[in-house]
């Protein structure tokens, strides 16, 4: 059974930073691409980060730039992304995803139809 476990999520002040770990299983993990995407009321999901172990790549949407870092640790089939300066704009619910599209993913991969499995999600709260 294919799993994706995300934690790590609260509720911080804007400025302080977060770890959001996506914990993997069911499924051969460097096989595939792992996606955070995340979701704020009223709005669609958005892609945010992308990491492709197996080929050494990465993506960061435009707003997340420079304060977002996405890695992953096979050992421990488990992908992270570290969330620094938060702003309250970051608020949302926070969801990892997996792609067998690695190479699509590569440029496309903030588009949620290119994965075939996801997460429950995890809250993200950043007050002012």
């Amino acid at each position: 059974e294919v799993q994706l476990v995300e934690s790590g999520g609260g509720l911080v002040q804007a400025g302080g930073s977060l770890r959001l770990s996506c914990a993997a299983s069911g499924f051969t993990f460097d096989d595939y691409a792992i996606g955070w995407f995340r979701q704020a009321p009223g709005k669609e999901r958005e892609g945010v980060s992308v990491i492709s172990k197996s080929h050494g790549s990465t993506y960061y949407g435009d707003s997340v730039k420079g304060r977002f870092t996405i890695s992953s640790d096979s050992a421990k089939n488990t992908v992270y992304l570290q969330i620094d300066n938060l702003k309250p704009e970051d608020t949302a619910v926070y969801y990892c995803a997996a792609s067998p599209h690695t190479i699509i993913v590569r440029k496309r991969g903030q588009e949620t139809a290119w994965y075939d499995y996801w997460g429950q999600g995890t809250q993200v709260t950043v007050s002012s």
